[in-house]
């Protein structure tokens, strides 16, 4: 069966987010060697240690925008790859959601490596939301699309508590529009912000945008496999789109792969320019 494409060119996989639990969405992640987040991993360990010190917040609140089942979140709190995560749902395939959701909460209990963090997702899917916030993956959650309407009085409150904004996927679907409506939801105090971002998608008008609010945005070296192509229909849009951009994919996306930069936002310490 033809994987249908967004309009952005990436395949669209819609179909597996509505679903009452993540088990099929892990089930095709992994046949896609959907590796982004754990490469992603050590990146926002390092922003939440570098932020403990920097703002002198025990318990900082670490927001997820386009969380889906909460897959940063359990990377982080578990410890594991998500190669484990994905096998551990598929030995759970006779498991009810009920069964599910009792057997993931068992286990945070006993290995949670991040028990002093507080996880907040947003996301369109309400499904994939409410398993994550079920299951203890997150603490708290936002079922919004802030590209079409500004958050309610209530979702601007979960969303001003956020200390980090992170995300490692959502930044082509969502535009300026979101991160602006999440890096003012406190009327004065910006969050710190880490973006995975595509190479076929232009962060600088994001950029520019929160330039405007105080903050300064730095791309991290290096390029980073988010996963494979679903379908050469796919490979030929994206490469398509990054030929129309100058960009050279040789080596990257040319042999099979999406690639992602690092974006770091901070807001400018007070007294610079």
């Amino acid at each position: 069966m033809p994987v249908p494409l967004h309009t952005t060119g990436k395949a669209s996989f819609d179909d597996i987010y509505d679903r009452p639990d993540p088990r099929e969405y892990y089930a095709r992640m992994s046949e896609l060697d959907y590796r982004i987040p754990e490469l992603a991993k050590p990146f926002f360990e390092q922003q939440i240690r570098e932020y403990r010190a920097s703002a002198r917040v025990a318990s900082p609140t670490v927001l997820d925008i386009g969380c889906s089942y909460g897959v940063n979140a359990a990377l982080l709190r578990f410890d594991i790859g998500i190669g484990e995560l994905a096998e551990y749902y598929r030995t759970a395939a006779e498991a009810d959601r009920e069964q599910l959701v009792a057997r993931d909460r068992d286990r945070l209990a006993g290995c949670d490596e991040q028990s002093d963090v507080r996880f907040v997702g947003m996301d369109i899917s309400r499904p994939a939301l409410d398993y994550a916030h079920a299951a203890g993956f997150l603490h708290d959650f936002v079922h919004a699309d802030l590209e079409s309407a500004d958050p309610t009085d209530e979702q601007r409150e979960v969303l001003a508590a956020a200390d980090i904004v992170l995300s490692t996927g959502c930044i082509g679907y969502v535009t300026e529009k979101t991160l602006l409506r999440i890096a003012t939801a406190h009327p004065r105090r910006r969050p710190w912000m880490a973006h995975f971002v595509l190479r076929m998608f232009d962060f600088d008008p994001m950029a520019e945008e929160l330039a405007a609010l105080g903050y300064r945005t730095e791309r991290a070296p290096g390029l980073y496999a988010q996963r494979r192509f679903a379908s050469a229909d796919e490979q030929q849009r994206v490469l398509n789109t990054l030929s129309d951009k100058g960009i050279d994919t040789g080596g990257r996306e040319a042999d099979g792969c999406l690639y992602a930069h690092l974006y770091l936002s901070r807001p400018e310490p007070k007294g610079r320019a």
